[in-house]
């Protein structure tokens, strides 16, 4: 079953909450917490998971980044629940599932306030493991691209150990989201938890935050705002775009699935930043221009996934195309800003 590590303890059956799991009347849910749920990849996840009627959702947020506003349509719904919760304090409730996602992802959020990200990383993913521990939940850890660091190899592979700077203003995610893997195999070797660890790339898609400084929403915004498409220098540098509706897809499958991971969820369709600002002006505002910016230190110059464990493991690949997905982003970022396409 472990794709990586040795598997020393064997997983003990999880108590049961109530009596009532065994009555003879009662159809038994399976409890889902996401934490991080009202960000804009949890709230995904959260509506693909209460399309099915046999699973009550628990959200935990503590809207650091995250905003109501993404959950509202199940606010009040009897299988949903909402709680104002910070996971760097421990959380008591009974839960058979839990998708952790909670943790600012955007330079942004996280340069503002290094000492919660890294704390968010350690200590709250040590509270979460706490509690599927004590319950005997299955835990998934959203970790990131971020632990290859300035990548050596390229593609990345789930085997290569990353070459990352400990002492830059961006270890507290990249070093955080390490040490947080680190903890979830120690978890699974010493006590038996079953974990599942998923490396996401760059994702994006309607409900990221408008200005949070990744690259894609910020020059969908620039574009509607008809403002310069800023990119930062050389303008050579890659990422991997993955619509927000395949990253769901692949992290339940993972959750579902019999491995523990770490397995790489992205798009391996490769795009310089230029490509991308191209591809932005001509889909959305061809009159804009794109001009050169400074860099922000420690900045990866390459990112791709290999995608063949996924593939493998989970049966899983992206469907949606950049091309496809930047239209579906930009009605939500019009609607939010308040700017009609034909003004």
């Amino acid at each position: 079953m472990a794709t990586n590590g040795d598997q020393q303890a064997t997983p003990k059956p999880p108590p049961n909450p109530s009596p009532l799991r065994n009555a003879k009347f009662f159809q038994a849910n399976m409890r889902i917490l996401v934490t991080g749920g009202a960000g804009f990849i949890g709230s995904h996840l959260v509506d693909k998971l209460m399309e099915n009627e046999k699973n009550e959702v628990i959200v935990a947020d503590n809207y650091f980044t995250g905003s109501k506003d993404n959950l509202k349509k199940w606010i009040g719904h009897p299988r949903f629940e909402l709680i104002r919760h910070d996971v760097t304090e421990p959380l008591l409730i009974e839960v058979d599932q839990i998708y952790h996602l909670a943790c600012p992802a955007s330079p942004i959020f996280y340069k503002y306030n290094p000492v919660k990200t890294i704390k968010t990383n350690v200590i709250g993913t040590l509270n979460m493991l706490g509690l599927a521990k004590r319950v005997g939940a299955r835990i998934l850890l959203t970790s990131t691209s971020e632990v290859y660091g300035d990548p050596l190899i390229h593609p990345q592979t789930e085997s290569y150990w990353g070459n990352v700077n400990p002492i830059g203003v961006r270890s507290c995610y990249d070093e955080g989201k390490r040490v947080a893997e680190t903890l979830m195999f120690d978890y699974h070797r010493q006590h038996g938890i079953e974990i599942r660890i998923a490396r996401i790339f760059n994702t994006y898609g309607p409900r990221m935050n408008i200005d949070d400084g990744r690259v894609v929403s910020n020059f969908i915004a620039q574009a509607i705002r008809d403002d310069p498409l800023t990119v930062q220098a050389p303008g050579t540098q890659t990422r991997s775009f993955c619509y927000v509706s395949d990253m769901v897809d692949g992290l339940i499958r993972l959750m579902q699935g019999d491995n523990t991971g770490p397995i790489n969820i992205g798009n391996p369709g490769e795009f310089t930043m230029i490509e991308l600002a191209e591809n932005v002006k001509e889909l959305i505002n061809p009159k804009v221009e794109i001009i050169m910016v400074e860099n922000t230190p420690d900045d990866p110059r390459q990112r791709k996934p290999d995608i063949t464990k996924a593939k493998e493991l989970l049966g899983w690949e992206p469907k949606v195309k950049l091309r496809d997905g930047l239209p579906l982003m930009e009605d939500d970022v019009r609607t939010r800003l308040g700017v009609p396409k034909n003004k």
